[in-house]
């Protein structure tokens, strides 16, 4: 599954790599509503919500839809600002209906929900369908839902509000730490595509990021199957320290294409495809592969030594041993005249966390 953003035709200035406060912000947000996903993230999380006022507290919890299983739209900015209060200006000279929209699909919970015309502001039916889909979520996305068509207005200066607190309480110290950070990677980035080209710097974004074999075209590895254009808009690349492993991108009709992607630690694990991770498990679901590997994870066999353990016929062995060879699962060497076959222990290990990569990226 890939997301696809068509790039044909776009000069190599309009891909730009930037910092974007608004954007940490919301990520730092996230982490803060789902501490589950950033485990190493835990204790800041912790120390945060013990030194929220209470009043901040309930406000993050009243807006959390905007953040914590997607990102509204406006809140990754696609043309990044030197301050977060720059970036919220422009959010604010969005018009209503645009703002409500992006607000509404996050709120009714899947980048799925699509709102076309007529406007749930203008419109009774469409009106009630964003209802309906918010109240199937809970009482919470109902009562915001019903708050933001009520009066947009009220709602987009009590979120903007909710977030200039943010900066007081917790953004503006943390902004500091991690901005030496992401400036670091800006230069590598910004270097990279002056002098390598748009290959060579999404190649260092992400392994799950990469330029079609044409150049018309960048493949995010992303659990979905969808598309959009940056025909003269360009593409945005926003560094994240608090995103982490999240590869969020703005995709929706009518919003530019955004990138938010994680800066590289230290010592950076490429991720293991969404291909590589779908195979390793259609070749665990058959019993008798699994049979196979609790025989492997006692040490190296031959085809042979497999197939009377097990009762088997060395070719239908061979077959079950090829799907394991292809998901990466086992290595096979020759001794002499005997092929032996060895499990591939650590990304077996791994593939509980490769999976959870995976659908979280």
């Amino acid at each position: 599954m890939t997301l696809r953003i068509d790039i044909d035709g776009l000069p190599s200035g309009r891909l730009r790599f930037a910092a974007s406060p608004l954007a940490e912000l919301t990520a730092m947000l996230h982490v803060l509503a789902e501490p589950g996903h950033h485990p190493q993230l835990a204790g800041w999380a912790g120390d945060v919500w013990a030194g929220l006022r209470p009043e901040l507290a309930e406000r993050l919890r009243e807006a959390e839809f905007l953040w914590r299983s997607s990102r509204a739209d406006f809140l990754v900015p696609a043309r990044p600002r030197p301050t977060l209060a720059e970036e919220l200006d422009d959010v604010d000279r969005i018009d209503d209906e645009t703002y409500v929209t992006a607000a509404l699909i996050t709120t009714c919970g899947s980048n799925r929900v699509h709102f076309a015309a007529p406007s749930p502001l203008a419109d009774a039916a469409a009106r009630e369908r964003a209802l309906d889909l918010a109240q199937a979520r809970g009482a919470l996305q109902e009562a915001f839902a019903e708050r933001l068509l009520a009066d947009p207005a009220a709602v987009r200066a009590r979120v903007r509000h909710t977030l200039e607190q943010c900066a007081e309480a917790f953004f503006d110290a943390a902004w500091t730490g991690v901005a030496v950070r992401i400036a670091t990677d800006l230069r590598l980035k910004n270097d990279l595509l002056k002098h390598q080209g748009i290959g060579a710097a999404l190649a260092s974004v992400s392994g799950a990021v990469t330029l079609a074999p044409d150049g018309n075209c960048i493949i995010v590895d992303k659990l979905q199957d969808n598309a959009t254009t940056a025909h003269g808009s360009g593409v945005t690349f926003l560094p994240s320290v608090f995103g982490r492993p999240h590869l969020v991108v703005v995709h929706a009709p009518g919003w530019q294409p955004v990138v938010q992607y994680p800066v590289a630690e230290a010592s950076p694990s490429e991720p293991v495809s969404l291909e590589t991770v779908t195979l390793r498990l259609e070749a665990l679901a058959h019993p008798v592969r699994l049979r196979l590997l609790r025989t492997l994870a006692r040490g190296a066999h031959t085809t042979g030594e497999l197939a009377h353990a097990w009762e088997l016929s060395p070719p239908e062995v061979s077959r079950h041993l090829a799907v394991l060879r292809r998901a990466g699962l086992l290595t096979a060497r020759r001794h002499g005249r005997y092929v032996r076959h060895t499990l591939n222990l650590p990304d077996l290990t791994a593939l509980g966390a490769d999976l959870l990569t995976a659908v979280l990226r």
